[in-house]
């Protein structure tokens, strides 16, 4: 068995091996690959096991990364809608010549909402034979939709691949081709490919009763590669992640992706349970709440002899940027790998929390705005409104420590007017009315009246009572 020492920081992470390491014991993994990407420290990383082959287990390791394919499929998707070439809200037909279910859009397709059925027609699984990009289209007409569009979320690799479809139709090539031109190259995924190299691990299925691993028959997955066809390195996933949860911090240029298109792909559209909450589906993206307004961001991955989870770490107390984290092993039943990302994250955040950023003076609120600072009510309850890094924001006395506050830009043609660009309200408009000194003597956010002073919607004022 080998082991890969983590990268020399100075701070130590015997936390994080520790963790590994019990996984991959308890587990029974024949090969775990973890690695932790944060923009404050260097990157951590940690392989335990064997690779199965005569290639040494490193970092350098590739593994099958299932269904994290997925979120690149849905980052390729949201270049094309930012491109032009396509809305969220068009039937896939337009774009594509289907014989069925052309009717489904885009975002019906990449948040799983769709009703499609789960697979390709046909027991693609029994045969391990997936169709080729002509037969999965000839053979739509075959496939079921098994609920009603936006019943409920209804998980689909079938789905996803005619999104691959689109994609290549759309950029006049190979989904593979937009893939490495449009996001590996780009973000320097330069472990990640879609047929494996002849150092890749070999994946297992792991006895329930003894200690035998018998590999698993390698697989293509032809053209339903969209949903889950690639390799690569835990670094390289890592990396991945942390671009899922901060675009801004490795792509500052937004030559990927702007941030606030990642901020729409984020915004939970499903839960995936009725009755446990306990995940969400964005457009293309898991999303797993932690509590106190920590979110983590990613997507799980499955193939015959694999398993993979990617996830970033976003919100939260001592939460640094561009945090991700991922973990690859060998094991295709091994189902603690899928918590072991979410465990280094939230452990990580606990014994080196980021650091405390002094606060420093800053430059004072325009000589129009001062007036507008302090507190106000609306709707029978208490406002401060405030100056904070160039802007002017706004929060509930009550509201609790780590909500954010709603932030405000002026309109560029009224400065008196402005727009609520994120907190509470967004997209609302805050508008300022003045008396003939200037002074500012009321608001209305979101249409709602703000005062001074304490007042009923009939303007009944108890300072003054009447």
């Amino acid at each position: 068995m080998t082991e890969r020492a983590p990268a020399p920081d100075g701070r130590g992470n015997e936390h994080l091996d520790r963790l590994v390491r019990r996984v991959q014991a308890e587990a029974r993994v024949p090969a775990v690959s973890a690695a932790l990407h944060r923009a404050d420290r260097p990157l951590w990383s940690r392989t335990v096991g064997e690779t199965g082959t005569d290639s040494p287990l490193g970092a350098g390791t590739q593994f099958r990364i299932g269904s994290i394919t997925k979120t690149f499929t849905a980052v390729l998707v949201l270049q094309c809608r930012d491109d032009g070439l396509l809305d969220l809200d068009d039937p896939v037909g337009r774009h594509l010549d289907l014989p069925a279910h052309g009717e489904l859009t885009v975002r019906r397709l990449l948040s799983h909402t769709g009703g499609l059925q789960r697979e390709p027609f046909g027991d693609v699984w029994d045969s391990l034979r997936a169709p080729d990009d002509d037969q999965l289209v000839a053979e739509l007409d075959r496939a079921e939709r098994v609920l009603p569009t936006g019943r409920r979320f209804h998980y689909s690799n079938l789905g996803v691949a005619v999104l691959g479809q689109l994609v290549a139709r759309l950029r006049g090539g190979s989904w593979a081709q937009a893939l490495t031109e449009r996001i590996l190259t780009p973000l320097g995924l330069t472990d990640t490919t879609v047929t494996p190299r002849p150092t890749a691990a070999t994946g297992f299925l792991v006895d329930a009763y003894s200690d035998e691993a018998h590999p698993e028959p390698p697989t293509d997955f032809g053209a339903v590669g969209p949903a889950a066809q690639l390799w690569s390195t835990a670094t390289d996933m890592a990396r991945w992640a942390a671009f899922l949860a901060d675009p801004a911090a490795l792509d500052p240029a937004g030559a990927v992706l702007a941030p606030a298109t990642l901020d729409e792909m984020r915004w939970p559209l499903t839960t995936t349970d009725e009755t446990l909450w306990g995940a969400g589906f964005g457009l293309g993206l898991i999303l797993i709440p932690q509590g106190e307004r920590v979110m983590h961001v990613g997507h799980d991955g499955a193939m015959p002899g694999f398993l993979a989870g990617a996830y970033g770490r976003r919100g939260g107390d001592g939460t640094p940027g561009a945090m991700g984290a991922a973990v690859l092993g060998s094991s295709g039943t091994a189902t603690e790998l899928f918590d072991l990302s979410h465990r280094l994250l939230a452990a990580a955040v606990e014994h080196d929390p980021a650091e405390i950023e002094p606060w420093r003076p800053g430059a004072p609120a325009p000589a129009a705005l001062r007036g507008a600072l302090g507190r106000w009510w609306g709707e029978g309850s208490e406002y401060v409104f405030s100056w904070h890094d160039g802007t002017l924001r706004a929060r509930g006395v009550g509201d609790p420590t780590g909500r954010p506050p709603a932030i405000f830009t002026p309109l560029p043609d009224q400065p008196d007017v402005f727009r609520v660009v994120s907190g509470r309200e967004v997209g609302e408009l805050l508008r300022l009315t003045r008396d003939e000194a200037g002074a500012v003597v009321r608001m209305h956010w979101a249409t709602y009246r703000f005062t001074r002073h304490q007042e009923t919607f009939d303007r009944y004022d108890f300072r003054a009572g009447s």
